[in-house]
């Protein structure tokens, strides 16, 4: 396995993150609990989760919310993995019907940390993730319940996910103003076939030394050889039909030149984003164990830059940074 910083701070992470979304809904717990100790046996030491995976996310829906943190506090409790990984969670969503349990008051931070460590069954939480931004309240009463975490050892580092290249900017700001740290890490939608955050996002996590954690790295299953699973008749959900219909020039492209390359579709997805200097660790969801070890060789393929300049032509980008991408 591969290791690399997260951002600018002296943590280190494995090249590859397992998102565990998939944990309690689409994947049990026998299966979760497997792809953990494969997924721990393999070097990847970086988990991560949030307080409303494993079902359909919502308060309203009985068991909706938390099933995924639960079935890693029982992996946990099984001893001898807790100090092993780094462990990442994120509130922001509701987590129930009330007005105060959702978003980022320093009222819902505080509960939503208590909850979220009895349910993986630890004392801390090692990157404590703002799952969206949270325009409506001020950044330093966030700050403030966020140092609270961090001076009582619940949390170690914050990151942050869905925020805008201004809200990066704004956050750091203020963090600068108090003399904390501020945020280690963005979590962000990424991949060949989303390719916005390249405009104001990554240019906002360079300059701070935030770190890149891409999440959809093969665009929930779109850069995964979907042309070629639909023409086997594998079955795909109505959304990525549709994807694969609004994409099947490029696809056909893609994955024509994967063929040339010798490697899977989902191998190459993830090793572009791995060239990528600004990216720590791209996010991938398992649903068993053989989808597991087989994204472990993306680490393992290298793009020269003749394909690095072809994928570019298949999935092109915006144009790089902002303004530059659009004005003179």
């Amino acid at each position: 396995m591969q290791y690399t910083h997260l951002g600018r701070t002296g943590l280190q992470v494995s090249r590859l993150g397992l998102g565990t979304m998939n944990f309690g809904e689409l994947t049990d717990e026998t299966a979760s609990l497997e792809i953990m100790d494969k997924a721990l046996d393999a070097g990847i030491n970086f988990f991560d989760t949030a307080d409303v995976y494993g079902g359909p996310q919502s308060p309203d829906m009985e068991k909706g919310y938390g099933i995924s943190e639960e079935i890693i506090g029982r992996w946990l409790a099984q001893g001898g993995r807790r100090d092993r990984i780094v462990l990442a969670t994120k509130l922001y969503q509701p987590m129930g019907t009330g007005p105060n349990d959702r978003r980022l008051s320093a009222y819902h931070i505080r509960r939503a940390c208590e909850d979220s460590l009895r349910r993986l069954q630890t004392d801390h939480i090692d990157l404590y993730q703002m799952h969206h931004v949270d325009r409506s309240t001020p950044w330093d009463e966030i700050w403030q319940a966020m140092e609270q975490l961090v001076r009582e050892g619940k949390v170690t580092y914050i990151g942050s996910s869905n925020f805008a290249g201004w809200d990066i900017a704004t956050a750091q700001s203020v963090a600068a103003s108090r003399n904390f740290l501020g945020l280690a890490s963005e979590q962000s939608l990424y991949n060949l076939s989303a390719r916005t955050i390249e405009l104001e996002v990554i240019p906002a996590l360079r300059y701070y030394g935030i770190g890149l954690i891409p999440w959809s790295p093969i665009g929930m299953g779109l850069l995964g050889g979907a042309l070629r699973k639909a023409t086997e008749s594998r079955r795909a959900s109505a959304l990525l039909q549709m994807r694969i219909e609004q994409h099947r020039s490029q696809l056909e492209q893609y994955e024509a030149l994967c063929k040339q390359l010798g490697e899977e579709p989902s191998d190459v997805a993830l090793a572009w984003l791995l060239h990528n200097s600004a990216v720590t660790a791209p996010i991938i969801g398992p649903r068993n164990v053989e989808q597991l070890t087989g994204s472990l060789r993306a680490l393992e393929v290298s793009l020269s830059d003749e394909t690095l300049r072809r994928l570019d032509e298949i999935w092109p980008g915006p144009g790089g940074a902002a303004p530059e991408a659009y004005a003179w």
